[in-house]
């Protein structure tokens, strides 16, 4: 048992300050009310704390652990930004210590901005996540509480879906499902608005005009402060590089999340302003587990808005002990050998058998290479799945060119969904479908779903459009897609005017 110290309305207290109202009680508390008072900051400590590193893949990221609280919470913001300027303003310096107050919180400056390594191409939402568990392993987070704004609160959502037993609850601060507005989403910013955005950034990064601009609409509140403008500006610059803002902007802009929303079922808040309030209902009413709440003040960012760690800390104390999903979302590898029957019967049983043991080797290491799971193998098929798309496609086609040196085609299926996963077994309707889609596939082909095709946005992957398919057992049509080039991206070309 920890032992806090609390007056009779429930605020901590230092154990000098406590006298007579000491109190002995266990946390999580439900009810306990926080506050970033004088004595409040006394007991957490809030402070600018070390700027440490940590590796994720091949680059290293720069985070830092702010507060004492009981609760871990991770928070990633939107955008860019710099963990050491950050401290240089007062309301900054109040946000920090208003969740220090009730959380160990870790943040961290997202690949390409701030303190952290630049790196040679655009993030994926697969990359971003393994970022973030990256950084939940170097503070000694098994789990915690994931707060996000902005287009960092997609990727939130995907890794609360992927890895449901690391997030104790998901809080959402204007929150997007889709990049680009489409007639089945009709919120956002349209294809031409996003060039003209993307073309203005790279015009005016760096200048005061174009700063001022995004503080009005962004910072609205706070625009006529001097000392909050320079503030901002210099955060700005010190935050990221004209050709960094403009990935951070790509990574935005390509988006889509729409069809895994269903499977992020770990307790969620959407926190959100009038302007949207489109977004946020569409995700609330697809998200399992999901509370929506709008304040009047919620279109700013998330620094200007005095609610939001009020709002965490009671969501938080209302769902911690809630018990962890059983579904998972995952990636499902399908792969078989074309025309098998026919070899068996050409080769013979012993040249057969000796083949197909080199092929299930072959396969193996692949999976071992991307983080495959191996979950069955069934003649000449293997069944697998993985925690993010794009490693899926790569194994896929490693796998299908390495076989090639035993005169072997396979063709392989992928499909993105809910699984259930029962000690060692996965079922679900998302593994009936990955097979599905394996059986369209030709030989030598790696054929995904339109849901796959959606995760994998900026990862360089290319796709042909094979057009609707009926998928046997699965109702209304699936557009498949067949993987023509699956290269890492390179820096994206200049914006054109």
């Amino acid at each position: 048992m920890l032992s806090l110290y609390v007056n009779p309305d429930g605020h901590l207290l230092t154990p000098a300050e406590a006298g007579s109202q000491v109190a002995t009680v266990a946390w999580p508390l439900p009810y306990l009310r926080v506050s970033a008072t004088a004595s409040v900051r006394n007991t957490v400590n809030v402070e600018c704390s070390d700027i440490c590193y940590t590796r994720s893949g091949d680059l290293s990221l720069a985070y830092q652990v702010i507060g004492d609280g009981r609760v871990d919470l991770v928070f990633v913001t939107g955008f860019v930004s710099n963990l050491a300027w950050a401290w240089e303003h007062p309301k900054i310096v109040e946000f920090y210590e208003k969740i220090g107050a009730f959380a160990r919180m870790v943040r961290f400056d997202r690949r390409g901005t701030g303190l952290s390594d630049r790196p040679t191409s655009v993030a994926t939402l697969e990359t971003r996540m393994d970022d973030v568990r990256a950084v939940m392993a170097a503070a000694g987070l098994d789990r915690a509480v994931v707060l996000a704004t902005f287009e960092a609160a997609p990727m939130a959502a995907l890794f609360a879906a992927s890895y449901p037993e690391r997030v104790g609850a998901l809080v959402l601060f204007n929150p997007y499902a889709k990049g680009v507005r489409s007639p089945d989403y009709p919120w956002g910013r349209n294809a031409e608005e996003w060039r003209r955005e993307l073309a203005e950034l790279e015009r005016g990064w760096g200048t005061t005009e174009y700063f001022d601009r995004v503080l009005e609409r962004s910072y609205g509140s706070a625009a006529s402060d001097e000392s909050f403008r320079r503030w901002f500006i210099n955060m700005m610059r010190y935050g990221a590089s004209p050709g960094a803002a403009l990935n951070v902007h790509r990574m935005a802009m390509d988006v889509d999340i729409r069809e895994v929303l269903p499977a992020v079922r770990v307790p969620s808040l959407i926190i959100h302003g009038p302007r949207n309030a489109g977004h946020a209902q569409y995700m609330a009413e697809r998200m399992p587990a999901a509370r929506r709440l709008e304040l009047p003040s919620g279109d700013e960012s998330i620094w200007l808005v005095g609610e939001v760690p009020e709002q965490t800390r009671r969501f938080v104390g209302d769902v911690w002990l809630e018990p962890e999903p059983d579904t998972v979302l995952a990636t499902i590898l399908f792969t078989d050998i074309v025309g098998s029957t026919e070899l068996a019967a050409e080769v013979g049983n012993r040249r057969w058998n000796e083949l197909l043991g080199r092929h299930h080797a072959l396969i193996r290491q692949q999976l071992d290479h991307f983080r495959g799971r191996e979950i069955d193998t069934a003649g000449d098929g293997f069944f697998a799945t993985f925690d993010g798309p794009v490693r899926a496609i790569r194994c896929a086609r490693a796998i299908s060119d390495s076989v090639r040196e035993l005169g072997f085609e396979v063709r392989a299926g992928l499909h993105t969904g809910e699984c259930e996963i029962r000690e060692d077994k996965v079922s679900g309707i998302a593994v009936n479908i990955g097979a599905r889609v394996m059986s369209y596939a030709g030989p030598g082909e790696v054929l995904v779903s339109s849901t796959v095709k959606d995760l994998v946005a900026g990862s360089g992957i290319s796709f042909d459009d094979r057009g609707p398919a009926t998928l046997k057992g699965i109702e209304g049509e699936w557009r498949l897609y067949a993987v023509t080039s699956a290269l890492e991206r390179h820096p994206a070309a200049p914006v054109v005017a």
